[in-house]
C-alpha cells in the first residue's frame, strides 16, 4: 500500500472515531446531567447503566485513537504495513479494512 493511501485511510478513520468520541462524551454528559434532575425515580439503575455504557464506549474509542496514533507513527517511521510483533507484511486488504491494525491475521488469532 502506498503512503498516500495509508495516510488517507488513517485520516478518515481518525475523523470517524473523533466524531464518535465527541458524540459519546456529549451523551455521557447528558446522561449524568439527567441523572441529577428530580423526576421519576421508578428505575434508579437506568441512569447508572447508561453512564457505565457511555464510559465503556468512550474508553474503547480512546483506545482506538491511540491505535490510530501508533499507526500514524509507523507510517512516519516507514514501518506501516508490517506487524509490530514479527515484522511480517500485513496484506493491503487487511489494512484497508482496519488501517490501524498492528498484527497479521494469524498473529491476532494467536493473541486471543
Amino acid at each position: 500500500m502506498d503512503e498516500d493511501e495509508a495516510r488517507e485511510l488513517l485520516r478518515a478513520e481518525r475523523d470517524r472515531v473523533e466524531r464518535l468520541l465527541d458524540d459519546a462524551v456529549r451523551s455521557g454528559l447528558d446522561n449524568r446531567s439527567a441523572a441529577g434532575e428530580p423526576g421519576d425515580m421508578t428505575d434508579s439503575a437506568e441512569p447508572l447503566t447508561s453512564e457505565q455504557t457511555n464510559d465503556a464506549i468512550t474508553a474503547a474509542l480512546r483506545e482506538r485513537l491511540e491505535a490510530i496514533e501508533r499507526a500514524e507513527q509507523r507510517l512516519a517511521a516507514g514501518t506501516f504495513g508490517r506487524s509490530v510483533h514479527s515484522g511480517l507484511p500485513i496484506p493491503d486488504d487487511r489494512l484497508r479494512a482496519d488501517p490501524a491494525t498492528e498484527l497479521t491475521v494469524e498473529e491476532a488469532a494467536e493473541a486471543r
